[in-house]
């Protein structure tokens, strides 16, 4: 995972890669109520904000801990979730909280918050393993920080 990172000085980037950082926090401490408001307020469009929101980060102590929350449409089948969770767990992801909500049309919506600080390999690499699982319908990365 470390070979896919680079530590840059900021002033040789983009003003807005920056941008995108504030954009996010804007949104997780609930001072714009939405992507449109956020952007707005940081100057850049929806689609910069989008390209690249899980890509640019603030650098952090190696010792915290790293979080990810994930939303995904499972078939309601018998062992679905369990296919989940052992891929995570084979990534060295773990588990905080799982919010799982009733079956309907044969599909339920799981969201799932996980500490990432020992992940063995990319989050790109992981969305894509869970993407093709056989119970997966669809994968999301709502947040990562």
């Amino acid at each position: 995972m470390e070979g896919d990172y680079l530590i840059v000085n900021k002033k040789i980037l983009p003003d807005y890669l920056e941008k995108v950082i504030e954009t996010r926090e804007l949104l997780s401490s609930h001072e714009a109520a939405t992507v449109t408001e956020a952007v707005r307020k940081t100057g850049i469009s929806r689609n910069t904000y989008y390209k690249y929101r899980d890509y640019v980060f603030r650098p952090q102590d190696s010792q915290s801990e790293r979080k990810a929350i994930l939303s995904m449409l499972l078939k309601h089948e018998a062992g679905s979730l369990s296919t989940v969770l052992q891929q995570l767990s084979s990534a060295n992801a773990s588990v905080i909280t799982i919010s799982q909500s009733a079956p309907v049309s044969g599909k339920a919506t799981v969201a799932i918050s996980l500490d990432i600080t020992r992940l063995n390999e990319t989050m790109e690499s992981l969305l894509k393993q869970l993407k093709s699982l056989p119970a997966v319908s669809s994968v999301h990365l709502d947040t990562i920080e």
